[in-house]
């Protein structure tokens, strides 16, 4: 069982304020809600206290301020916290590159990443996944309409990431991601 220290409540605070202004983009669930879940599944699957710590901290560079949010986390968190977040990272500048561009450099990184990285990565798309389906439960097809890539570009971008996780090897979590995928695919 993994044992959380002090610095795994300093990232939880840390990201509570750095994403205090931001909401879930369908749903308007405050975002530390989806970074509280992401780490609360890298724990469910035994991971250790800097994958849940980058858990909390995924999208920081990404939404959060780039290159000077990554040596923040840096100093604040370690060196091997920010190669888990980096890993996690589809892009560090403003204006982000084109959607599909940015998708296919996340899933080419991906195949060769640290199973930490790939531990996070996919509790993340797990727990996007599932609030897309709650969302659809809720709204129904309309939520598509939020998406850069519509249904189809968001459910090609799942089957990528699906085929990159199971080649690693399955446990419950990529198990989880396939069916929720599966469920999306008949909506």
């Amino acid at each position: 069982m993994t044992k959380l220290t002090d610095k795994f409540e300093s990232a939880l605070v840390y990201a509570t304020r750095l994403h205090a202004r931001q909401i879930r983009k369908i749903s308007g669930v405050p975002y530390v809600a989806h970074l509280l879940s992401v780490a609360a599944l890298v724990l469910e699957v035994g991971g250790t206290e800097e994958e849940a710590i980058a858990a909390l901290l995924h999208d920081s560079i990404e939404d959060q301020g780039g290159k000077s949010t990554r040596e923040e986390v840096r100093q604040l968190f370690g060196e091997a916290v920010v190669a888990i977040v980096d890993g996690c990272t589809e892009c560090d500048t403003e204006p982000k590159p084109p959607w599909m561009e940015r998708k296919q450099r996340y899933l080419a990184n991906l195949r060769h990443a640290s199973p930490s990285v790939r531990r996070v990565s996919l509790a993340d798309k797990l727990h996007n996944a599932r609030s897309l389906l709650s969302d659809y439960q809720l709204r129904g097809s309309s939520i598509w309409s939020e998406f850069k890539a519509g249904r189809e570009g968001t459910l090609w971008f799942y089957r990528e990431l699906q085929q990159i996780y199971n080649e690693t090897g399955s446990d419950w979590m990529t198990e989880e991601f396939t069916r929720v995928v599966q469920e999306l695919e008949q909506k």
